[in-house]
């Protein structure tokens, strides 16, 4: 028999003799794997839907005429380009291979359900457009219903009617974003049977409709033209007919090649981020599972070490018996990473549902399963399993034969040479990792530099846990002999009896907790810092809002009828434009500077704010990085083509809820697109209540789609509720990395009370109690929870701290610890610690005496 098929064999042997003691470390793989795989899986499937959802929505578009110059902003997806005279449709329709053209003008119009409110807008955007008769054109299929025929009548896809519990014969509004009264005539679904583009809403109205409420002139003009070719002509060869034929600053392309850039631009703004993001967590996950699995091993080992000076005293190599334990990682990772390919399935179908739920709906469609997705995982759970047993492995290895005949230390203490030496290097990477963390937080600041400091920070701690664990858990555990008895007292001596197996056990919940406490106290720092943002430089008493993400906006008429109002001193509409300034994509904040100035604090102005229509006001930090000053004349272009020098009027100190340029309305109105205000800012008279004054404005601001009117406090809490969403979503990925923690607690456990088998069957034959037992060992988890767990909010308050100062670059954020949140965190750690001992505290108290005192 070669040596290998012996090892092989060994290995197999093993494993069937001792399979229960490595299911914590196949469960913990498992749900590692299924993670990594659940998040591939997502990423490949979105991609996927929105591959399929571009080209469904451009099928029978072979050719798309539009403005050549596109403005982009980070706050813009696909940018804004300038809009095509409409009467071109009628000359390019006689151009050779063309079948059919039909403008398109799509602009943002949110539906107002039945119950008054709006009707999606928490994520993908609302849209309304000219219903176009042409049916290869259109994506759009009427189910009920007929097409927009007269003025005030539109279509509306299934989803927004059922969303917004409309029907045929019903009137609403749209906000387009003045309020547009409209009759639904016609219920569409997206290609033949989705009820709608995705999650997205659109509403068809007639040319005349789409003209008058969504292009900038309101007549004469489209978002572009679409062309469908002739039998036997090519998309690339209508392109180049069209071409031919096309004035200056208009480009023709295919529709393959619009969908192409659609997708692009989800995928470089939304996909790579949210993948990536899951990526991270599924890391973490997998970092504390690596824990678990490493503990789990070194356990397994050390209770072998006479199995394995035998099979050294009958002629095992240190090869073999380290070959065999590698075998068994092998065995059990790979074993477990086929089945967390499967997991990971139902792991990418449940994340969908969780994001549907919390408001972000993805497009739907069948799960895609690329290459990369089922070998990446298999590969990372493999090599995860077998790094982990390394150490332990090469432990096995050098088991002396002699061992055999003697008692031998179970996986023994941090002390000695090793000790020193952990003491060294826990110290270096602590000392360096925090000195990073502060420095990249306060002296920059710098994100790189504070993250790299927080993970030196975080193994630091790891590789002194050894060390402070012994006199850690001794102070946690004090209280326990007057509360519990003599079961506190062994609960304590067994969890410091072996501080490195409690370090290892206790990091993996850490890590965990650590990176909930962060998130945490940067979720209530963001919080606290929109809520200064919004006392510190909002002066008003309401503000008037969509309520929504990605809403129609708010009509440029409101805040001249609410300022109207006898209740209110001032109101004034802040809307957001794009132009290239001084050749660069930039997002305006469209407004009357003067009355913004009197509800929003701008701090010190240098200059004048009267800017006319020709007038720039730049915030201070922006005009120092550009090397401008008051009187600095610079190029602004705009996206219907226009360009006209604008003069820097006035520099303001700066304000969250202003950006960098201000421009009034009247300079913004002969380039406007599809106007329309953000948010609405409105002071009260002196006397006036708040109650009252609030009543008297929405009732004004019904006909204008019945947005939400909130007071200044209301609105900083809706403000910040995205940040509660978006924390959400933080805690319920890192769940998993946490039920990782608490199996490797209560898999250590169980091996433990297998390895004290004999100790604890005396315990009972002098007169312990099952019900003292149980106590004991469900303590020592509690014990070893509360290390992981009080660690963890240390540091991630340390952290926390570190990445809110080091994101705050202007030096206007404030930092908040939640005591309320934390001290859930608490709670919910020592509980979960309890609940992890349950099993392992019920086999300890069902063993039977005599077998247990015979063990050894």
């Amino acid at each position: 028999m070669s040596s290998a098929t012996a090892t092989l064999r060994i290995s197999l042997r093993s494993l069937a003799a001792h399979k229960r003691r490595l299911a914590g470390t196949f469960t913990a793989i498992l749900l590692g794997v299924s993670f990594l795989t659940g998040t591939l899986v997502l990423g490949d499937t979105l991609r996927g839907s929105f591959d399929t959802l571009f080209a469904d929505a451009n099928r029978g578009t072979d050719a798309v005429v539009r403005s050549a110059d596109v403005m982009d902003t980070e706050n813009t997806f696909g940018g804004v380009r300038a809009p095509v005279d409409l009467a071109l449709a009628d000359q390019l329709r006689q151009v050779s291979g063309v079948a059919a053209a039909e403008p398109a003008i799509q602009g943002s119009g949110q539906l107002i359900g039945k119950n008054g409110k709006a009707v999606g807008g928490q994520g993908p955007p609302t849209l309304a457009g000219y219903w176009q008769p042409d049916s290869g054109l259109n994506p759009y299929r009427l189910a009920e219903g007929r097409a927009p025929q007269q003025p005030g009548e539109a279509v509306i896809n299934r989803g927004a009617a059922k969303a917004g519990e409309l029907k045929i014969g019903d009137s609403t509004i749209l906000r387009a974003p003045d309020p547009v009264p409209v009759t639904i005539v016609g219920i569409a679904t997206f290609g033949a049977e989705a009820d709608g583009m995705g999650q997205n809403t659109y509403t068809g109205l007639t040319l005349a409709d789409a003209q008058r409420y969504l292009t900038p002139k309101g007549q004469g003009q489209a978002t572009s033209i679409q062309f469908r070719a002739s039998g036997g002509v090519s998309q690339q060869e209508l392109v180049t007919a069209l071409t031919a034929k096309l004035p200056a600053g208009l480009e023709a392309v295919t529709g393959t090649k619009v969908s192409e850039e659609a997708t692009a631009q989800v995928s470089s703004r939304f996909l790579t981020m949210f993948t990536t993001l899951l990526l991270v967590f599924a890391g973490i996950a997998l970092l504390v599972a690596t824990f678990t699995i490493h503990n789990t091993f070194a356990i397994v080992v050390a209770q072998r070490t006479r199995e394995n000076a035998l099979l050294r005293a009958l002629g095992a190599a240190r090869g073999q018996v380290l070959g065999a334990t590698l075998a068994e990682a092998v065995v059990v990772g790979l074993a477990a990473s086929v089945a967390g390919l499967l997991g990971g399935i139902g792991i990418a179908a449940g994340l969908k549902s969780l994001f549907k739920v919390i408001g972000f709906s993805l497009p739907t469609g069948s799960l895609v399963i690329s290459a990369v997705s089922v070998a990446l995982p298999l590969l990372v759970g493999t090599v995860t399993a077998v790094g982990s047993a390394v150490a332990p492995a090469v432990r096995a290895g050098r088991t002396a034969p002699l061992a055999a005949m003697r008692a031998v230390a179970v996986d023994g203490a941090a002390d000695g040479r090793a000790g020193r030496i952990r003491w060294i290097a826990g110290a270096l990477l602590i000392a360096a990792g925090a000195a990073g963390t502060v420095v990249g937080a306060t002296d920059g600041p710098s994100v790189g530099l504070t993250a790299g400091g927080a993970v030196a920070t975080l193994l630091g701690v790891v590789v002194l846990g050894p060390v402070f664990a012994t006199f850690v858990v001794r102070l946690l555990g004090a209280p326990l002999p007057r509360l519990r008895g003599m079961p506190g007292v062994l609960a304590q001596r067994n969890a410091t009896r072996n501080p490195k197996r409690t370090a290892a056990t206790a990091s993996a919940l850490m890590v965990g907790v650590t990176v909930v406490s962060l998130f945490t106290v940067f979720g209530a720092s963001i919080k606290a810092t929109m809520d200064d943002t919004v006392s510190r430089t909002f002066a008003g008493d309401l503000a008037i809002s969509t309520g929504s993400f990605r809403g129609g906006g708010l009509s440029p008429k409101l805040a001249d009828a609410v300022a109207g109002l006898p209740e209110v001193r001032q109101s004034v509409g802040l809307g957001r434009g794009v132009a290239r300034v001084d050749g660069h994509g930039r997002t305006l904040d469209v407004t009357d500077p003067t009355r913004l100035a009197g509800i929003v604090d701008l701090g010190r102005v240098d200059g004048s704010l009267q800017l006319g229509t020709d007038g720039l006001a730049v915030s201070r930090t922006e005009a120092e990085k550009q090397g401008w000053q008051v009187g600095t004349t610079v190029p602004v272009r705009f996206s219907d083509g226009a360009e006209a020098p604008f003069t820097v009027k006035a520099l303001y100190q700066g304000s969250e809820l202003a950006g960098d340029y201000l421009v009034t309305r009247e300079a913004w109105a002969p380039h406007k697109g599809q106007d329309a205000d953000s948010l609405v800012a409105v002071a009260l008279k002196d006397g006036v209540s708040l109650s009252a004054g609030k009543a008297a404005v929405t009732a004004a601001a019904v006909p204008f789609g019945d947005p939400k009117v909130q007071t200044r406090s209301e609105y900083a809490k809706s403000a910040a509720s995205v940040v509660d969403i978006m924390l959400s979503v933080v805690y319920a990925l890192l769940a998993l990395a946490v039920l990782i923690a608490l199996l490797g607690i209560a898999n250590t456990l169980t091996l433990a009370v297998h390895e004290r088998t004999r100790e604890l069957g005396l315990l009972r034959a002098v007169g312990q109690t099952r019900s003292q037992l149980r106590a004991m060992v469900r303590w020592e988890s509690v014990l070893v929870a509360m290390f992981g767990t009080i660690g963890g909010l240390g540091l991630g308050a340390f952290l926390g701290w570190a990445l809110v100062r080091a994101a705050d670059t202007e030096g206007t954020g404030s930092f908040a610890v939640p005591p309320l949140q934390l001290s859930v965190v608490l709670v919910a750690g020592l509980v979960a610690g309890a609940v992890a001992g349950l099993r392992p505290a019920r086999r300890a108290a069902r063993l039977d005496i005599l077998r247990a005192i015979a063990a050894g």
